[in-house]
């Protein structure tokens, strides 16, 4: 024998109903009780209905009109002409009974907790009626039973509490005579040893299959829903949720308590002492495996078997050095809440017993508040205890599972998890079973609490990074293009899901939480709204996203002046921007510090040699106790590709023309020529290497005239190349007349940091590096006569933007 129970969605319409008669008929060899819930909605128009009658607001009785169209529509699909109108007298007669209950209450002007109950047992009254008769037309041995004939409660009369002796043996003596094949029961209706109507409480359809199935040692309860199980969490807050496969009885029910609403938290315990299995499935697509819950977990490879939340909750908080070493402030405290039935959803005590603090449902936050302070207003008044601390805004997050305990760091990933991302935790409990870990975080957080620990805790999860693009010229677009490019590949082989979230260049800004579309990105920024450095970042702390990042792709010293407000709101930095790194030594070990303090990436790759890996190199050496005594290196692409394209038959003006043009410059050629590119980037391998230096502290033997030095602007400063074009001639020859090329080199040895322009010989490693091409040796204790060795690209879009890129996936794996 199996007992079923299809709750509100599943039979909230005839095409669903028909998916139930369909699976009926696919067990009909076997014994079925079929427990049915009040048509989708119903439940709501009926309270409703209740509540308009209470206050004299004659809209009830269009309530009830929509509820009898609900009915009305359901019933003429599922029947043809000569079978409905049975069932429609059935519907009219219940109907015409609760319009007469509510004129009554409308009359008085009072709605009791009993009138109560017997106005929302209407819902299942009519759909069980209903369904039964659609099973019998469809040729199933199928009859109803009014399910207050069989479980008896008490008076309490919403949400009533069951007398199991009693019911039990009624169920078990009505279904020893029963022969029907199927019978259909009314969920979540009862009644009182007087005979009234009782309820057990939203959600009591669940409940009253449990009592059945325990009542009659069920082969398996089935609870069908609308979705295909238990999940690891709410699909509509993680996407990436998954079904559970299997479950045990605790772990359910800790999920149930903490908001997984698939199953109603008392269904679980009628069954759990006979050990009957539970299976969730979905109605809408009964070929879904679903979720069995038994007695114990099988799978013991992952502790965690899902993560869940309550909203609207209030952190209450106790505390005073009065309560040190005196007992019974926890019982008058506990007293006083069970009076005025307020229930408690956390609970944790420090050892000192300095505070308790306790968290409860926001509805109850200003009755408690009231009912505390009279209960301890003398220690109050005699600054014993401190006044009530009233928190509001809050939610629980909570993992849950059985082998927890086996597992070590379990508390320590999911804390460092949500710090990571920046959510604050205001209280823990944890109780010494370790089947649940909660924790109370601000309601604005949850989502992203949520998503990050579910990355953090089921492995197949794609780690979702979002990305705050500031700077869309050649590198930027080169960086968007590569990400779009690889998206699939990363989704599929790395589990990393990359989506760009906001873009801004210096006119406009763009966002989208769900991800921009990079397909038409250049149309949509052209339609975005006024950029600001200080907007831009209030809306990456308002979309509160987890594994955010921003991404700098600008020259701009503004922009690198709002690294650290980034880092402190635990969003990474990415930068391809030498300013923030090449600043003062102080601000620079202040960005490194914050990175550290927050535990949040601040890398900058791109700073030295576009794509090549040399920050990231040198960091592994040192990381690994190698130290550096010397570094030589020609760090400047764009320096390397004007020398290597200056010939006697070219003019040094064209080819710092033609460098521009192609991109390996800066906007402002300058910044290159002048040497300054350059020897921020090797006061950057010197900071990285451990040495405490500023920009000032680097030696520049500038190779241009002092008339270029003097230009006021850029056409100033190329007209200035034309008049001192002599100058640039010399160097050429004196470097063709000793058999050498010229190449900008910058040195950093013992602690001391020089560039300049130097005649490099034959067979020199810096000899033939052609085109735009940066190389960097690294002497060090371990590579002291014969140099660790980088060489490649170092300048232009795609190969800046290919090293942003590995910064972003270096922070994708952390």
């Amino acid at each position: 024998m199996k007992v079923l129970k299809f709750g509100g969605t599943s039979v909230g319409s005839s095409k669903n109903i028909n998916k139930i008669i369909e699976i009926v008929k696919a067990n009909e060899e076997e014994k079925q009780i079929i427990v049915v819930s009040a048509f989708a909605k119903v439940t709501n128009l009926l309270l409703e209905a209740a509540q308009l009658a209470s206050i004299k607001k004659t809209a009830y009785t269009s309530v009830i009109e929509d509820i009898k169209t609900i009915h009305n529509q359901i019933i003429s699909d599922l029947f043809t002409e000569k079978d409905k109108n049975e069932v429609l007298k059935f519907v009219n007669q219940k109907l015409a009974d609760l319009k007469s209950i509510l004129d009554s209450i409308s009359l008085i002007s009072e709605l009791s907790a009993k009138s109560e109950a017997n106005i929302v047992s209407h819902g299942e009254l009519l759909s069980s009626f209903v369904i039964a008769k659609a099973l019998q037309v469809n040729h199933i041995d199928a009859e109803r039973k009014d399910t207050r004939e069989l479980i008896l409660t008490n008076t309490n009369y919403t949400n009533a509490s069951v007398n199991f002796e009693v019911s039990n043996r009624q169920i078990q003596d009505y279904f020893k005579s029963n022969k029907a094949k199927v019978t259909v029961l009314p969920g979540f209706i009862s009644s009182a040893e007087n005979g009234d109507t009782t309820v057990l409480g939203r959600g009591g359809s669940d409940y009253t299959a449990a009592i059945v199935a325990s009542a009659l040692d069920a082969d398996v309860l089935e609870i069908w829903t609308d979705v295909s199980g238990m999940f690891t969490a709410n699909p509509n807050v993680v996407p990436q949720a998954m079904p559970i496969e299997q479950i045990s009885y605790e772990e359910a029910m800790e999920l149930s308590h903490f908001g997984a609403k698939v199953i109603y938290p008392p269904t679980i315990h009628p069954v759990l002492k006979k050990e009957i299995p539970i299976l969730i499935k979905n109605t809408l697509k009964p070929e879904d495996a679903g979720t069995l819950i038994t007695k114990t977990s099988k799978d013991k490879k992952n502790p965690v078997k899902g993560i869940s939340h309550i909203d609207d909750v209030t952190l209450i908080t106790l505390e005073g050095s009065g309560m040190v070493g005196i007992p019974g402030f926890s019982k008058r405290l506990f007293e006083t809440l069970a009076t005025e039935k307020i229930n408690v959803k956390l609970i944790t005590q420090a050892s000192s017993e300095h505070s308790i603090c306790i968290g409860i449902d926001d509805s109850n936050a200003n009755l408690a508040k009231i009912a505390i302070d009279s209960t301890f207003e003398f220690e109050i008044l005699k600054n014993k205890i401190k006044p009530l601390q009233i928190e509001k805004n809050l939610s629980i997050i909570a993992i849950v599972g059985d082998h927890m305990k086996s597992h070590q760091g379990i508390s320590g990933k999911m804390f460092g998890t949500l710090g990571k991302n920046n959510v604050n935790i205001r209280a823990i409990a944890q109780g010494a079973s370790e089947k649940n870990i909660s924790a109370v975080i601000a309601a604005k957080d949850v989502k992203k609490g949520i998503n990050s620990l579910h990355e953090s805790f089921f492995k197949n999860n794609n780690k979702q990074l979002n990305l705050f693009i500031t700077g869309v010229g050649n590198v930027g677009a080169k960086l968007i293009e590569q990400i779009e490019q690889q998206h699939e590949f990363l989704l599929n082989n790395l589990n990393i899901n990359i989506r760009i979230v906001g873009l801004s260049n210096s006119r406009q800004m763009i966002f989208d939480d769900e991800g921009i579309d990079l397909s038409s990105w250049k149309e949509q920024i052209k339609k975005g709204v006024p950029a600001s450095l200080d907007s831009f970042l209030e809306q990456v702390k308002a979309l509160n996203l987890r594994n955010s990042v921003f991404v700098d792709i600008t020259a701009n010293a503004k922009v690198a002046d709002m690294y650290a407000k980034y880092l402190k709101n635990s969003t990474a930095v990415v930068a391809c921007n030498k300013i923030a790194s090449s600043a003062t030594y102080k601000k620079y070990k202040e960005l490194k510090e914050l990175s550290r303090s927050y535990d949040v990436p601040y890398l900058f790759e791109t700073n030295v040699g576009a794509g090549l890996p040399i920050i990231d190199t040198l960091n592994n050496l040192i990381t690994s106790g190698d130290q550096v005594h010397k570094i030589q290196a020609v760090l400047s692409g764009s320096l390397n590709f004007i020398f290597n394209n200056f010939t006697t038959e070219t003019e040094f003006y064209d080819v710092v023309k033609q460098a521009q043009l192609e991109g390996y410059t800066e906007p402002d050629p300058r910044i290159d020529l002048s040497g300054v590119d350059v020897a921020r980037k090797i006061l950057i391998l010197a900071r990285e290497s451990g040495i405490k230096i500023n920009l000032e502290d680097i030696e520049n033997d500038s190779f241009l005239t002092e008339n270029n030095h003097k230009a006021d602007s850029v056409d100033d400063f190329y007209n200035s190349l034309k008049t001192d074009a002599d100058h640039f001639k010399e160097l050429l020859k004196s470097a063709n007349s000793n058999n050498c090329q010229l190449k900008y080199v910058a040195e950093l040895i013992n602690g001391k940091a020089k560039v300049g322009l130097k005649e490099i010989p034959v067979g020199h490693p810096f000899y033939n590096l052609e085109g735009k091409d940066n190389i960097v040796m690294f002497y060090t204790k371990r590579y002291p006569e014969q140099p660790m060795i980088i060489k490649g690209a170092g300048a232009g879009a795609d190969v800046t933007a290919s090293g942003l890129f590995a910064d972003i996936i270096k922070i994708a794996n952390n």
